[in-house]
């Protein structure tokens, strides 16, 4: 026997789902449909029986499956592509969704608790899904005394912070968004805005314990960032660049773990604390300060926070792979390309996989995609365990950590990376 609500109203209902298609469309058309078409201006548009294909023509072929085909393929070849999907804001921004879904099941599981479970036939699979309807719908609710241009800021920089930090992650041979020469450095400078952020956010909340937790925040992050940054100057002297693409490739043969596990060990516990991740989760402290510098955080404002932090932590677990596992460097399981694939591309219809005469995604692409996503995931797993098995630590006991012990750790580290290299080990001449 179902039971309806007494205050439920089918016609309500009817025209809350009606209103709610209207703004789609309207969204679709006002935004969606003008975005493609400036997109398509920046896209090198194939030649099509003879003719260029224009972006006028190309916005009525968007209808047409058939003919949208050599479109998205000329669109697959662009940096747009790049930083809006492939290998960047929209893979980190997938890999992320698992990770958070994954995490709330995971500690379920440690804590002998269900998780989520209703929303989805399986293991509540559609709980994301409901959660970011949740906050898109809610009401975004700002403090009366708040400084409001930078309170608004805060999440939209914090967002985009994270994905700049995500565009220097390479993920396969070839691929990553800014492949710059100081890439490390550029890490580095990344870095650096998120404490600024995070207690320009606290402050401009005009709230005690945003405050607090923003300035906890900044205490946690300036002091675990210099052994942080001092951990990789092993990986650097070994390698003799600063670009990630090429420290990725130099560990062909085996990942700078094996010679440099004290520097691994450091950073990786520094990039706890830059995480903010138990057991150094106090600028966010529940028990104690609430929720910390996101305590005034509502609606959507919370789910861009979110959205950022786990954008950070996809892109730190990247770095570390990069840096310490060999990046995308793993046996070939992903099957050989046959000879004609090699020399036509891949025939799929009216599509023709190629970019001037070679295979789009290629089998190093692909393997080493997978290999870094493998490890990636691995490196995730072992950040998020600690908050089912660890307590807090107090504030004293992080600072004292920081700035003694891991900065000792760290001069240890590059001591063996110098003898390593004025051994002979590692080098010209060495085993690399």
């Amino acid at each position: 026997m179902s039971v309806i609500a007494p205050n439920f109203k089918l016609s309500k209902f009817i025209v809350a789902i009606l209103g709610d298609v209207f703004w789609i469309l309207l969204l679709v058309v006002l935004v969606g449909i003008p975005a493609i078409f400036i997109i398509l201006f920046y896209i090198p548009l194939p030649v099509i029986n003879g003719d260029l294909l224009t972006p006028f023509l190309a916005l009525s072929w968007l209808v047409n499956p058939t003919l949208t085909i050599p479109i998205v393929k000329a669109f697959m070849t662009t940096d747009i592509f790049r930083v809006m999907a492939f290998p960047g804001f929209g893979f980190a921004v997938l890999l992320a969704a698992s990770v958070i879904f994954i995490e709330r099941k995971m500690m379920a599981k440690l804590q002998l608790r269900v998780g989520p479970f209703y929303c989805g036939k399986v293991e509540g699979i559609l709980q994301l899904m409901g959660d970011g309807l949740k906050l898109i719908s809610k009401e975004i609710i700002i403090p009366a005394k708040a400084d409001k241009p930078l309170f608004w800021a805060a999440p939209v920089l914090f967002v985009a912070t994270a994905a700049a930090f995500v565009a220097l992650i390479p993920v396969a041979p070839g691929w990553v968004v800014a492949d710059v020469d100081l890439g490390l450095l550029a890490v580095f400078a990344v870095i650096g805005f998120f404490p600024i952020i995070t207690i320009l956010s606290a402050w401009s909340a005009n709230s005690k314990y945003p405050f607090i937790g923003g300035i906890r925040a900044l205490f946690q992050m300036v002091s675990f960032e210099i052994p942080l940054i001092l951990s990789l100057l092993g990986v650097v002297m070994v390698t003799g660049t600063l670009n990630l693409s090429e420290i990725a490739a130099s560990q062909s043969s085996f990942p700078w773990i094996i010679f440099l596990p004290i520097g691994a060990i450091v950073f990786f516990i520094t990039m706890l604390a830059e995480l903010e991740r138990i057991p150094f989760d106090l600028p966010e402290a529940e028990s104690e300060i609430v929720a910390g510098w996101l305590t005034e955080l509502s609606g959507m404002m919370y789910g861009l926070v979110q959205l950022g932090t786990y954008l950070k932590l996809y892109a730190f677990a990247g770095l570390f792979t990069v840096l310490f596992l060999a990046g995308w460097h793993g046996p070939m399981v992903i099957p050989p390309f046959p000879s004609e694939l090699l020399a036509n591309g891949l025939e799929m219809g009216p599509i023709t996989l190629t970019i001037d005469g070679f295979p789009l995604f290629t089998q190093e692409m692909l393997n080493g995609t997978l290999w870094f996503v493998i490890k990636t995931m691995a490196v995730i797993f072992f950040i998020i365990l600690p908050r089912g098995v660890f307590p807090r630590v107090r504030v004293d006991m992080l600072l004292n950590l920081g700035w003694t012990k891991l900065i000792g750790l760290c001069f240890v580290n590059i001591f063996i990376a110098l003898g390593l290299i004025y051994a002979g080990v590692l080098g010209p001449g060495g085993l690399q």
